[in-house]
C-alpha cells in the first residue's frame, strides 16, 4: 500500500502556498506530522501555523461490534493527544471508521495473529479505506512542537519541574530567543500550569533561592504543592524547593518514631519537619532565610503541627551550638532517639564541626546518642568515600565504618547527591578541643565556597 500523505499550510499562508501530495515507501519510516516549514524560527506562537492534512488507513466496522473491535485493535489505533480515532463513516450510518496508525499499519498483512483473528471472528473486512485527517496544534505533543519551531540539529527540551501551578525549566543559551513561545506551549499542553518560569542564575548561598523570569502566564509565584501527604505553600521565588527530592524527604522521616526528636538544621519551608511532626516527632526547625521561616511556620499552621513544631531563624551554626546544646542533655537522659537533619547539599558538611565539645557533660552509658543525616555534594569518583572522609575531616574523628551513605540523585554530568548518616561519636560530643564553631555566623569563606558549590535544580 502507498501511503498518501497531504500538506496544507495554515489559512494565513495559503494563498502563497499549494496542496502537495508526498508518496512514500511504506518500507521507509514514516514520521506522522512533518511540521510546514513556515513554523520554523516562529518566536510568537501562531497555532493555526501547524495545521496539516495526512491520509491514514481506516477500517470500516459495524457499530453492532466497535466496541469489541476498538478494543482488540488498541495497540493499531492512531494515537494523538486530544484526536477522535473513531469518526463517522459517509457511506452507512450503521457503521463507522476505525482510525489505524500509518506508522504500524501499511496494509491488511500488518495486523498480528491475534488482530486477524478478532477481524475474521467480528466479520469486519480487511480492506482498509484511506481518511484524510487534519491535524492541528492540539494533537501535537509539546516536543513536536518545540522541535518544528527550534533551529535543527539543536537539542530540544519540554522538561520541568512542576511547583504547584508553576513549571520551572532552566533552558539553554540557543533556546531563549524562543522562551516566551516555549513557555506558552508548556501551558497549552499541561493541564493547571499557569505560569512558566526559567531559572536566571544559580542558587543563592544564603538563602538556597534563586532568581527567575516569567517565561509566560501569570506572574503568580505562590505554590500550593502536596508531598507524602502533607500540604505546602509558599512563594516559590523566594525560598527553595525542590520536588525532585519527595522520595529523599520520606526516606528520612520514616526512620523517625512517634516520640523521637528531631532537629531541622536548615529546615526551609518544612518539607522535613512537617512530615516528622505528623508522625508525633517533636520538631525544632530552623532557617537562616526569613521567607522560608515565615513559610514553615505557615505550613506547620496550614497542617496543623503548629504544637509539635519549634521554629528558629539563626545561621544553622548557630542553631546546632543553641537549642540543639540545650536540648540535648535533656533527651539523652531520657533515653530518646534524636535525629538531626542538615539539609544544605554545598555547605552541610561544614557544619559538622559544631557538634565538637557540644557537651560539657559526659551523656550517660546507656544514651542513645543522636543521629545526623548530612547532605553533600560530590564531584568525586568515588563520591561515598569523599563525603565520609570531609564528614570525617569535619567532626575530628573518622566516620569509616561507622557511618552509612546513601546516594540520593544525580544533579548535574558528574556532581551527585548523597546523605550521610552516623551517630556522633561520644568523644566528639565531649570533645574539650577548642573550635571556631562558636561563631552565630556564618564564616565570610563558607558563604564564598557556597556560592562556588551553589545547587543545581
Amino acid at each position: 500500500m502507498m501511503l498518501r500523505v497531504l500538506f496544507r499550510a495554515s489559512k494565513s499562508s495559503q494563498t502563497n502556498s499549494k496542496l502537495c501530495s508526498v508518496h512514500m515507501d511504506p518500507k521507509a519510516e514514516l514520521k506522522l506530522y512533518r511540521p510546514p516549514a513556515e513554523v520554523r524560527g516562529m518566536t510568537v506562537l501562531n497555532r493555526e501555523a501547524f495545521t496539516q492534512s495526512i491520509t491514514v488507513p481506516a477500517l470500516r466496522v459495524s457499530l453492532k461490534v466497535l466496541n469489541k473491535v476498538v478494543k482488540s485493535l488498541k495497540s493499531v489505533m492512531i494515537q494523538r493527544p486530544g484526536l477522535t480515532r473513531v469518526v463517522p463513516d459517509e457511506g452507512s450510518s450503521d457503521s463507522r471508521l476505525v482510525l489505524l496508525d500509518p506508522q504500524k499499519v501499511t496494509s491488511a498483512s500488518s495486523f498480528s495473529g491475534p488482530e486477524e483473528e478478532a477481524l475474521r471472528a467480528f466479520s469486519v473486512a480487511q480492506e482498509l479505506q484511506d481518511y484524510e485527517l487534519t491535524l492541528g496544534y492540539e494533537n501535537l505533543k509539546s516536543e513536536e512542537v518545540l522541535e518544528a519551531v527550534l533551529p535543527p540539529g539543536q537539542d530540544v527540551t519540554s522538561g520541568f519541574s512542576r511547583v504547584g501551578h508553576i513549571a520551572h525549566m532552566n533552558l539553554r543559551d540557543h533556546q531563549l530567543p524562543y522562551r516566551n513561545l516555549i513557555g506558552q506551549v508548556i501551558i497549552d499542553k499541561n493541564p493547571g500550569v499557569t505560569c512558566v518560569v526559567n531559572k536566571t542564575n544559580s542558587i543563592d548561598s544564603t538563602y538556597r533561592n534563586f532568581k527567575m523570569e516569567v517565561m509566560a502566564g501569570e506572574e503568580n509565584m505562590v505554590a500550593k504543592v502536596k508531598e507524602n501527604g502533607a500540604a505546602y505553600e509558599f512563594d516559590f521565588s523566594r525560598v527553595y524547593w525542590n520536588p525532585r527530592l519527595s522520595t529523599e524527604h520520606q526516606r528520612i522521616v520514616q526512620q523517625v518514631a512517634c516520640k523521637d526528636t528531631v532537629f531541622d538544621v536548615f529546615a526551609g519551608v518544612g518539607p522535613f519537619a512537617v512530615p516528622a511532626a505528623r508522625c508525633g516527632a517533636t520538631v525544632y526547625a530552623n532557617d537562616l532565610n526569613p521567607e522560608s521561616f515565615r513559610w514553615l511556620q505557615h505550613n506547620c499552621k496550614l497542617n496543623k503541627v503548629e504544637t509539635r513544631v519549634r521554629t528558629f531563624n539563626m545561621d544553622g551554626r548557630a542553631f546546632i551550638r543553641g537549642a540543639v546544646r540545650d536540648e540535648l542533655p535533656a533527651l539523652l537522659r531520657h533515653k530518646a532517639a534524636v535525629h538531626v537533619v542538615m539539609n544544605l547539599p554545598a555547605l552541610a558538611i561544614d557544619f559538622l564541626d559544631a557538634f565538637r565539645g557540644l557537651l560539657q557533660d559526659e551523656p550517660p552509658p546507656d544514651a542513645s546518642l543522636p543521629t545526623v543525616h548530612c547532605y553533600g555534594f560530590s564531584k568525586e569518583e568515588d563520591a561515598a568515600r569523599d563525603v565520609t572522609q570531609r564528614a570525617s575531616d569535619a567532626v575530628g574523628v573518622s566516620l569509616e565504618n561507622r557511618s552509612a551513605v546513601h546516594f540520593v540523585r544525580n544533579v548535574a554530568p558528574n556532581k551527585d547527591m548523597l546523605c550521610v548518616s552516623f551517630r556522633v561519636p561520644r568523644e566528639v560530643l565531649c570533645s574539650s578541643e577548642s573550635t571556631a564553631a562558636e561563631s552565630a555566623d556564618e564564616p565570610a569563606s563558607k558563604r564564598q565556597k557556597c556560592e562556588d558549590a551553589a545547587q543545581t535544580t
